[in-house]
């Protein structure tokens, strides 16, 4: 199984390792510290930090597409996680807590050495911006030469709890002069809690400046089923059972696995479930439904109810159930993580296997640098440009459930724009 050095830390995932632990402090009372996920989208509070040095890219020119690259981010040195787990519990976007001011900085300074620790196993930092950056790289340069007529095209990363942040992004853009803006999710399934918090970042910079856009906006906001996303992950499992015991392979069961969401989230209505499920769909359609398979979901933490069935308890039921060949594989994930390189890697394939007697184990590995990835996101921005769509029909809709405000001015901000 293939182990990269380094690896980006996913909001959920780190929250729930972060607070866990807090939620069972006996001097606390659980019914008083009780985290409730939500698909609110308010503003992550700021923490000041030191301004960070700008995007650069290896041609000075000036845009005219610029195409803004949305994702959670991760600290890339352990030194940097604790201002990461600041921002993050500040963030009523993802949870809300009592007193959230004073008890958002006492829990990140409470856990910053155990997440460290998770950080220094997987090579002490997160991947993100760097994969990022390779993936941005290549994209505008294939679109470069894919659509002359809206070039120069020039990527831009916005994070939600690590520089650059999104708000950094957006000024950046807005001061070398960009045409036309992307909103451009790395998550192909959307969720009110990434893709959705994303975007409100965007109305929220804007609206609390009180100036309209000098940019012309439209998003990509998802992307499950694009044909070279489902080549892509039908070449990393291939290339993963293919080394398989020739007598095994074809009894090697598939977990596609994606982070778990608080039944709570899924019950206002959230779209995320169908559309991991669209994208597994898809990947076994290519591969001809070559071995059996499920779509498992990991990284819940706590006694609420969440989507299931688990990763780690199908592990375990697959093989008091005499099925002990396992690939995972990490679906809603394009790039390496705390969730691929720690969770993934050494809690279940290391650990947990271990206990559970599994024969043989393996994990595809994530799209990262792969150049079909890149044409992948080549493609979507270009199909972009020529629908003239400023956003999915999708997007459009929001929850039946929903329960905050911010969603509604956010998909008003965007449905409104001229193209």
């Amino acid at each position: 199984m293939r182990l990269a050095r380094t690896n980006m830390a996913a909001a959920f995932r780190t929250a729930s390792r972060a607070l866990h632990p807090f939620a069972k402090n006996s001097s606390c009372n659980p019914a008083r510290i009780q985290l409730q996920w939500r698909c609110q989208m308010t503003a992550a509070a700021p923490v000041a930090v030191k301004k960070p040095t700008p995007q650069i890219q290896p041609e000075k020119r000036k845009p005219k597409t610029g195409i803004l690259m949305l994702n959670m981010g991760g600290p890339e040195t352990l030194g940097e996680v604790h201002d990461f787990l600041l921002r993050l519990f500040l963030d009523r976007d993802l949870m809300t807590l009592p007193v959230q001011n004073k008890l958002a900085p006492f829990i990140a300074k409470r856990r910053t050495p155990k997440i460290q620790e998770q950080y220094s196993q997987i090579g002490g930092g997160s991947p993100i911006k760097k994969w990022t950056a390779t993936q941005g790289e290549a994209m505008v340069k294939l679109l470069d030469e894919m659509a002359p007529h809206s070039a120069p095209h020039k990527y831009y990363i916005g994070f939600r709890y690590v520089h650059p942040l999104t708000e950094e992004a957006i000024e950046l853009m807005e001061e070398e002069g960009v045409e036309r803006a992307i909103a451009f999710t790395q998550y192909p399934q959307y969720s009110c809690s990434t893709t959705g918090s994303s975007l409100n970042a965007i109305y929220r910079y804007y609206n609390t400046k009180g100036a309209k856009p000098k940019m012309k906006w439209s998003t990509i906001d998802r992307w499950p089923t694009h044909p070279l996303l489902v080549q892509c992950f039908a070449d990393h499992i291939q290339k993963e059972l293919d080394l398989f015991p020739p007598d095994k392979r074809k009894d090697v069961v598939i977990l596609f696995s994606a982070h778990s969401l608080p039944m709570s989230v899924v019950n206002r209505g959230d779209p995320y479930p169908q559309e991991v499920g669209a994208t597994v769909q898809k990947v076994m359609e290519k591969l001809d439904y070559s071995n059996p398979y499920r779509l498992v979901w990991q990284s819940k933490v706590g006694p609420m109810p969440w989507l299931g069935p688990q990763t780690d308890e199908t592990i375990k039921g697959l093989c008091q159930r005499g099925k002990r060949n396992i690939l995972l594989v990490p679906i809603a994930f394009t790039s390496d993580h705390i969730e691929t390189l720690y969770e993934l890697d050494i809690e279940y394939s290391q650990k947990l296997a271990t206990e559970c007697g599994v024969e043989n184990i393996r994990r595809a590995e994530s799209l990262n640098g792969n150049p079909l990835f890149a044409k992948a996101l080549a493609d979507l921005v270009q199909s972009h440009l020529q629908s003239n769509e400023i956003c999915s029909k999708q997007l459009t809709l929001r929850c039946p459930l929903c329960v905050n405000p911010v969603c509604r001015e956010t998909k008003s901000f965007f449905t409104t724009q001229e193209q």
